[in-house]
């Protein structure tokens, strides 16, 4: 199963907005075929491994990091593979959430006399697929909130000079993530203030061919220029709006900006969680977000943040200089956002923290 795993994480750049599976089959103690799902369309990890494996599947047991899907997507479903094949015994890291699926592969497994185990290494399968975990079960993407920072907590000069605060090496670590990510969401003040592309900017033989990221922009008013290079051709391109502009739409719509109108909150805005479920219709399985104080403050009060990376230059900026997050209202310290790290490591001459929110 480990092996399994690896292999799987070979598709997270490109198998958006698909699960990233890995299988390996085994007979007689010897692999006879291993695959992975490599993008949204192409042939299961299941079938991959069947095609090496050939004759010898017969009687074998099949290691796969998600329950085999039994339903007809893009592709059949791989329980009539497996099943065809004649293999023995399935061995599946984790259930799968989606409910067209959600039991019933093992279920059918099972009905034509395959031995089916469930629960295998599950919590490095799910933490490899919160992002499709997390569509599935919560209707939204999972969300990580990306800040740079120095090392006195600010951000940028009080002019807004921001170029660069951290290293070489820890920007190039932040495209490895947009590429994992699939998607960067973005406010329009980030948009109106330093017009950023949004894109992964890595050598290709580090890419591996993965297509670049989904980039998506909140919007209240509708204030986003139709020329702005967030909007450049080359990926998927989503605003989220309370603002039914007509005018404005139709600019941005005639660019290929998927343009949606989405719930308001309390101060006129547009709503968090409206958005992020918007985004969960639209099949994106996490956002790396990448913006300024006020909106990096709002996702962190609506308690909407699933991981805050957080990357430390050995630097200060001084007390005129920008903070982190604008988190109004926090009086007391019960009403502070409470943080618990999950890892921490030098990137280039940075560090990375890695933190998730605790359970209130």
């Amino acid at each position: 199963m480990a092996r399994a795993l690896r292999l799987a994480e070979l598709g997270c750049r490109t198998t958006h907005p698909n699960p990233r599976v890995g299988c390996v089959i085994v007979k007689d103690g010897e692999t006879v075929g291993e695959g992975y799902h490599e993008r949204a369309g192409g042939p299961h990890a299941e079938v991959v491994a069947l095609r090496q494996a050939g004759a010898r599947a017969k009687g074998a047991e099949v290691y796969v990091t998600l329950e085999p899907c039994c339903h007809h997507g893009r592709t059949p479903p791989c329980t009539d593979a497996l099943i065809a094949a004649g293999i023995g015994r399935v061995v599946a890291a984790m259930q799968d959430p989606n409910p067209k699926v959600a039991g019933q592969g093992a279920a059918r497994l099972r009905a034509a006399g395959i031995e089916v185990e469930v629960g295998l290494m599950e919590a490095e399968a799910r933490r490899l697929n919160r992002g499709f975990v997390s569509r599935m079960a919560r209707g939204r993407p999972f969300v990580v909130l990306k800040l740079a920072m120095s090392m006195d907590g600010r951000t940028a000069l009080a002019s807004g000079e921001s170029k660069w605060i951290t290293s070489e090496d820890a920007r190039a670590d932040v495209h490895r993530l947009r590429a994992e990510a699939g998607a960067v969401l973005t406010g329009v003040n980030t948009v109106l203030a330093d017009d950023p592309e949004l894109t992964v900017r890595l050598p290709p033989e580090r890419l591996a061919q993965a297509p670049q990221p989904a980039r998506i922009v909140l919007d209240t008013r509708l204030r986003t220029p139709a020329h702005a290079r967030v909007w450049a051709e080359g990926a998927r391109r989503i605003l989220l709006t309370v603002s039914p502009r007509a005018d404005q739409m139709e600019l941005l719509e005639a660019r290929g900006v998927e343009v949606a109108l989405v719930g308001v909150d309390r101060q006129g805005r547009v709503a968090l969680d409206s958005a992020l479920s918007a985004l969960g219709r639209m099949e994106i399985n996490e956002a790396l977000v990448e913006c300024g104080p006020k909106l990096a403050g709002a996702f962190l009060q609506a308690g909407l943040v699933d991981e805050l990376l957080l990357y430390v230059a050995p630097t200060l900026l001084g007390h005129d200089a920008r903070g982190l997050a604008e988190l109004a209202g926090i009086t007391a310290l019960d009403r502070r956002v409470r943080l618990r790290f999950t890892d921490v490591r030098q990137i280039g001459a940075d560090l990375r923290i890695t933190a998730q929110p605790e359970a209130q």
